[in-house]
């Protein structure tokens, strides 16, 4: 029993996480849980040291020290002050004035203000919550299809997940050992374009199925003319220096993305104070919601991390690689395993489950098949946006159950979000086919990269293995160490 315990210790392991999170245990708790009794398991049998658990200290510590994970607070702060600075009543409002007078206009305001929220909140249930309040009875009201409209929100309230500055990208370069701004660069063009697919799905519906997307009726549209001109320019020109204060400064340069998110955060207080629609009282709501949510990451994190080191010290990096480098296809196979594993493990665990679970066993992989990370990244997060939108578990969808009236069903919600899932499918096909629509960095600079032996992203769509990285990953090397000494 003990041999095959031995033998058998990462699948084991990987199969008990798998059964505490299936009953329901906390992620963060069932983690850390499995890491120590595996831990006390191998080092009972002999297979680890007790000196193996000296490395967590240093781990955690590094986990507090991360600079990296700093934007994360800054983020959510800014998205929560938004939120209730009414900057989504206003855009809402004046763009579906914009569009009112075409087939299917609200749902394209709804759609472009969604991408506009995503630039400045990067928080997908702020979105989702504030165009389910303001837009989804108006779109009721003027004779659209429940479906259409329920679909249409919770779709766009996810595009926070992709569209920088979002909180899951940053996550994702941490895991990956990536630059926030690299994914934040390669993350902007699919974003848009997965925006553009929304909106050709809507103008589809408004040509061939008129009675789900009606215009704006005449007595509805009360601003025109020049009124309508200097109501957009007023009321869009904040968010772009807003988006352009954290985005631009960090694509320039100018600033790292910690110090972008502050500035961000700074501009959200600037712009509620100027609308005068800051108090106290919103001031400590929004800042005990980031102090959960910061905690909620950072506690996953360290679970991960005891998880992480234990897995490592029992060879379950080795099991993973020798399960997925042996998948014929090469990268191509790889890649569509990898994001069909994504995609059904995205009904049961949301995208910070998913980023610190899953990545840090698909990304060596990866690294070794030659697939460039950034490019991984984006890819697995286009991926994971899907996990806010299946039925019956999708967090959108649950968001948008508690904002809308009781005439909308819960049926309806979710047989409209379930186009828009396929369409998030369709956009992680288009980045495997086309993997150049994910680009970052100085082009000198890859192309120097790319002549010192790394692999170009156009590669992935060849057969055969690509180039191998070239360094492990120090923690590995000293559970090695570790497990030599033992032996």
């Amino acid at each position: 029993m003990a041999e095959f315990i031995i033998a058998n210790m990462a699948p084991l392991m990987f199969g008990a996480l798998v059964l505490f999170l299936l009953f329901g245990y906390p992620v963060a708790f069932a983690l850390a849980a499995n890491g120590i009794v595996f831990g006390l398991i191998g080092i009972e049998l002999g297979l680890l040291t007790p000196a193996l658990f000296q490395a967590l200290p240093e781990r955690i510590f590094g986990i507090m020290a991360n600079d990296t994970l700093l934007a994360i607070p800054f983020f959510t702060f800014m998205g929560l002050i938004l939120e209730r600075s009414g900057m989504a009543e206003d855009l809402l409002d004046t763009i579906g004035q914009l569009f009112g007078p075409m087939r299917g206009g609200l749902a394209f305001a709804v759609i472009f203000v969604g991408a506009l929220l995503a630039a400045t909140t990067g928080v997908v249930a702020a979105s989702v919550i504030s165009m389910g309040l303001i837009s989804l009875p108006i779109m009721l009201r003027y004779g659209y299809d429940k479906r259409l409209a329920s679909g249409v929100i919770a779709a766009s309230g996810t595009l926070a997940q992709i569209i920088p500055p979002s909180l899951v990208l940053i996550i994702m370069a941490d895991q990956l050992g990536r630059s926030v701004g690299d994914m934040y660069e390669g993350a902007m063009v699919p974003g848009l374009v997965l925006t553009s697919l929304y909106v050709g799905y809507v103008a589809i519906l408004a040509v061939f199925k008129p009675a789900t997307c009606p215009a704006l009726p005449p007595e509805a549209r009360t601003l025109r003319g020049a009124k309508l001109f200097l109501r957009v320019i007023t009321t869009l020109v904040p968010p772009l220096v807003l988006i352009f204060l954290v985005l631009g400064t960090i694509f320039l340069g100018i600033a790292t993305p910690t110090e972008g998110g502050a500035m961000g955060a700074a501009g959200a207080l600037i712009l509620a104070l100027a609308r005068r629609r800051i108090s106290f009282k919103l001031l400590k709501q929004a800042m005990e919601t980031t102090g959960k949510l910061s905690s909620f990451v950072v506690f996953i994190l360290v679970g991960s991390t005891v998880f992480g080191l234990v897995f490592r010290g029992v060879n379950g990096d080795l099991w993973v690689e020798h399960l997925l480098l042996g998948l014929p296809g090469g990268q191509v196979g790889f890649l569509i395993v990898v994001n069909i594993l994504v995609f059904v493990l995205a009904f049961f665990l949301d995208f910070f489950e998913l980023s610190f679970i899953i990545v840090p066993l698909l990304a060596p992989v990866a690294d070794k098949l030659g697939i460039d990370l950034v490019w991984f990244g984006v890819l697995l997060a286009v991926n994971m946006q899907t996990s806010f939108m299946h039925p019956p578990f999708g967090f959108a969808l649950f968001y948008l159950r508690s904002v809308a009236p009781s005439s909308v069903k819960t049926t309806d919600i979710y047989w409209g979000a379930i186009p828009f899932v396929c369409i998030q499918i369709i956009m992680v096909a288009i980045i495997i086919i086309f993997p150049d629509i994910v680009s970052y960095g100085d082009p000198a600079e890859k192309a120097r990269l790319e002549h010192q032996g790394e692999v170009d992203l156009g590669s992935l769509m060849q057969d055969g293995e690509g180039a191998k990285a070239p360094t492990e990953d120090s923690a590995a090397d000293l559970l090695k160490n570790l497990q030599s000494e033992n032996k």
